[in-house]
């Protein structure tokens, strides 16, 4: 089967590979689309902490079933979409029924080589159904389920004032989910075009540009009270930290994106405002169903995220286009 690896960083190649045999308990798919995310640039650019090469990236995925198990509810010619973070199914998060923070978690296209591929075979427990969406909506669930799950975290009730630093993907779908929870949005980027870009493409319309004078138009606009919650998807040691300044008294930081850096802040401000700082990686099952039911219901509309497409054999060329275009780049999808 045809398959692109990045040998090392910089180097991506189309391979010829076998196909995987299934095993029992795993759904054989026929990928389709395969979603390019922050993740996969970083292999590409050799900046991913968690990762040996040579790798097959590819963790966004939509695809067909090819075959199951008999007696499996998935039948072949379903649109499947699959949930890429494997589990152990017994250390203390899993217990907790947190698998997403697994302790011995083992993420497709980072950790083992993921879907850039013409078959995956993955256990039947992470491949959920889509009917009624498309392959280009499907391929997209993985990301906007990251951000619904951040959203989840914070708990939000209705009504607060939502600051989400970064306009990529992640932050947009927080945006989003923060907004159907009935939050008041404000995105931030130093990017003015990928800020505005990002704005109409998730329905926001409050925006502003990460620059010196950010902190005091945040605080102009909220009469010096700052956000109810305020979520970093920028995996810059600086942003993030700049972000605890943001939250309102009795307010909630989470950190969305990640970094390989030590993080400070003030111990009295963060007294003081009584924060509430979590963490919030990957997503859960509950959080895919949700996402895939509210895309469902047109509640979430997927066609201005979607920005850009290509075959996927095109990546090695694509890669440092796409790269090299960022401002311009909300989803790039390739197809098979």
């Amino acid at each position: 089967m045809k398959t692109i690896v990045c040998d090392r960083p910089g180097v991506l190649s189309l391979a010829e590979r076998p196909r995987p045999e299934r095993q029992p308990g795993e759904v054989l798919i026929r990928i389709r689309r395969v979603g390019i995310c922050g993740t996969d640039y970083h292999i590409y650019g050799g900046n991913q902490p968690y990762l040996n090469y040579p790798r097959v990236m590819g963790h966004e995925l939509a695809g067909t079933v090819e075959a199951a198990d008999a007696g499996s509810p998935l039948a072949p010619g379903q649109v499947v979409t699959v949930i890429p973070y494997l589990a152990c199914g017994s250390c203390v998060a899993c217990r907790r029924g947190k698998p997403n923070c697994c302790m011995r978690i083992r993420v497709l296209g980072v950790h083992i080589d993921g879907g850039m591929a013409e078959y995956l075979s993955v256990q039947e427990a992470y491949v959920l159904p889509t009917e009624g969406l498309t392959l280009d909506q499907a391929v997209m669930i993985e990301f906007l389920a990251i951000g619904a799950h951040a959203v989840r975290r914070a708990a939000l009730t209705g009504g607060e004032r939502v600051l989400v630093v970064g306009a990529g993907p992640i932050g947009l779908a927080t945006g989003i989910f923060a907004r159907l929870a009935g939050a008041q949005v404000t995105l931030v980027d130093r990017d003015a075009d990928r800020l505005a870009l990002g704005l109409a493409a998730a329905g926001l319309d409050r925006g502003e540009v990460a620059d010196a004078g950010l902190a005091e138009r945040l605080a102009a606009a909220t009469e010096g009270e700052f956000y109810d919650a305020v979520f970093d998807a920028t995996g810059n040691p600086q942003a993030m930290a700049a972000g605890f300044g943001y939250v309102a008294h009795g307010g909630a930081y989470v950190l969305v994106s990640i970094v390989a850096a030590d993080i400070a802040f003030n111990d009295p401000e963060f007294h003081k405002r009584e924060t509430t700082l979590l963490g919030s990686r990957n997503a859960t099952h509950t959080d895919f169903e949700q996402v895939i039911t509210a895309v469902r219901a047109g509640r979430v509309s997927l066609a201005a995220l979607h920005s850009h497409s290509f075959a996927l054999d095109e990546a090695p060329a694509r890669f440092p286009e796409l790269i090299a275009g960022q401002s311009a780049v909300i989803k790039a999808i390739g197809a098979i």
